[in-house]
């Protein structure tokens, strides 16, 4: 029996000596080599990985959320191939340098999940703005398409306008009724309107040929404005040359262009053309105004035959004048390179008593006129007519800006007589003897045959205004002698406005 309790009992003791001997040797090992640690997390840390959000969350007191994980995180995470080998040492040093990493991590993460929160609002942000703009863009584009299409409409009504204009007789049409009439006050465009062709200004007291205004048959005219009308005419300059009916013209533009009111802003620059009044004259020989805010000039100029005239005896007052037909005015060849619209006329100077008063004698190459077929008035005239017309159409080429007209001859209405014979117009109601002309061609045959082949186009109003006969001053002339009436020149406002409107539709 001692012996078997001693044989156990030492049984047991070797047993135990042995447990104690592999547990010391365990522990031994377990603090030289932290080979198991090195898979462990450090307290109180715990990682969650999430495969669907793709997100790191950190619990450090508190949660932290990111897009992302940064390289710190990954960092934190020892590599398992490491040596098991390694001192405790160097497995302190690690351990401290995770902590330290983990902590900088967390930093650096908490910078990122900031940086990131204003990246996704800007991100979010410039997506919105982007969609806004989108939106815009398509708002934009719906609207340019829309504005686009009405600029279309608009241009290629314009550019049917233009093409009819092109091809329109304005000279073929009839006259209409129109309240809005007239386009300005005769009583008021004082500055520009001379006083013996102001019918408010007279005893006349029926106004309503003030309200009608031409309506062309086969195209539309387009409206007058004096606005528009000086920006179409920047920087240019239009020049009328031609008797007292272009003078009537040139006042008529001035009252439109100005709306008849008062432009202390308008400089006069007659000067530049020469055009002052004479020692012992009434009036210079012509007026020119320049319009500063858009450098449009008007000018007139005076020359009844469109004839250049020179003084036989320079050294005698009463010397003859040689009316040299086949030479234009020497203020037209002087001035044509400033023109850019041109407004010529002539007609009711040629018959003998005015040749004689003026004591112009007709010259041809330079010498007087032996030739019998242009020895008569008429003849004289339409050779003078195509003279200037054809000099005219030979400077275009160069001077390829200018554009020039030559207005037909403007009609008079005495009846029962001339004007120093009693000849008078005392109707004073419109469109009385009619108010549509039809006619393709021209009344004035010499200003259509002139024009004709020529780069000159004809500014022909003499049919429309042959049924204007109510228009004329009349009797109620503030110039004339008694019993003397004016059946040739128009009250203003009135038919030579029309004029006008014809001439700026085809500018």
């Amino acid at each position: 029996m001692k012996g078997t309790f001693f044989r156990l009992r030492g049984k047991e003791l070797s047993l135990i000596l042995i447990v104690l001997v592999c547990t010391t040797i365990f522990v031994w090992t377990w603090d030289r080599t932290p080979f198991l640690a090195t898979f462990l997390p450090p307290k109180s840390r715990f990682l969650w990985l999430s495969s669907e959000n793709k997100t790191v969350n950190y619990q450090e007191g508190q949660l932290s959320n990111i897009l992302a994980p940064a390289g710190p995180v990954a960092e934190t995470i020892p590599d398992k191939r490491k040596e098991t080998t390694e001192s405790l040492a160097e497995g302190q040093a690690k351990d401290k340098h995770v902590v330290e990493a983990e902590k900088n991590s967390s930093a650096e993460n908490s910078t990122i999940l900031t940086k990131t929160e204003e990246n996704g609002k800007k991100n979010l942000g410039e997506k919105n703005s982007k969609l806004e703009k989108e939106s815009v863009d398509r708002r934009s584009s719906a609207d340019s398409a829309n504005l686009s299409s009405s600029e279309r409409i608009k241009a290629d009504e314009n550019s049917t306008m233009l093409e009819q204009n092109q091809a329109c007789n304005y000279a073929k049409g009839k006259w209409v009724v129109d309240d809005s009439r007239p386009l300005y006050s005769g009583a008021h465009c004082k500055q520009w309107l001379s006083q013996m062709w102001a019918c408010q200004l007279m005893q006349r007291t029926d106004f309503a040929y003030e309200r009608l205004r031409w309506q062309p048959k086969d195209c539309q005219m387009e409206e007058f404005e004096g606005s528009r009308f000086l920006t179409r005419m920047q920087d240019r300059t239009l020049a009328f040359i031609g008797d007292s009916l272009g003078r009537q013209q040139f006042q008529s533009l001035m009252c439109m262009v100005t709306g008849g009111k008062e432009r202390p802003d308008v400089e006069d620059v007659g000067k530049e053309y020469g055009l002052v009044k004479p020692r012992g004259a009434i009036r210079p020989n012509g007026w020119a105004y320049r319009f500063p805010s858009t450098n449009t000039t008007i000018l007139y100029y005076w020359s009844a035959c469109l004839c250049d005239l020179d003084p036989l005896n320079i050294t005698n007052p009463a010397t003859e004048y040689a009316m040299h037909l086949d030479r234009p005015p020497a203020f037209l060849r002087q001035y044509l390179h400033k023109f850019d619209v041109l407004v010529l006329n002539t007609g009711h100077h040629w018959n003998r008593g005015k040749l004689k008063a003026n004591r112009w004698v007709m010259h041809v190459g330079g010498m007087p006129n032996t030739n019998r077929k242009i020895a008569d008035i008429a003849g004289a005239k339409n050779f003078t007519i195509h003279s200037i017309v054809s000099w005219v159409s030979s400077q275009l080429p160069e001077h390829p800006r200018l554009k020039a007209f030559y207005r037909s001859i403007s009609p008079r209405h005495f009846v029962n007589g001339d004007w120093n014979t009693g000849g008078s117009c005392d109707n004073t109601t419109p469109m009385s003897i009619g108010k549509e002309v039809l006619q393709d061609e021209s009344s004035d045959y010499s200003a259509g045959s002139a024009v004709k082949g020529t780069g000159v186009k004809l500014l022909d109003i003499t049919a429309l205004s042959q049924v204007r006969d109510e228009g004329h001053i009349s009797q109620y002339s503030i110039t004339a002698s008694h019993g003397v009436q004016d059946c040739l020149h128009w009250c203003l406002p009135g038919v030579p406005d029309t004029w006008n409107e014809i001439l700026f539709a085809q500018l």
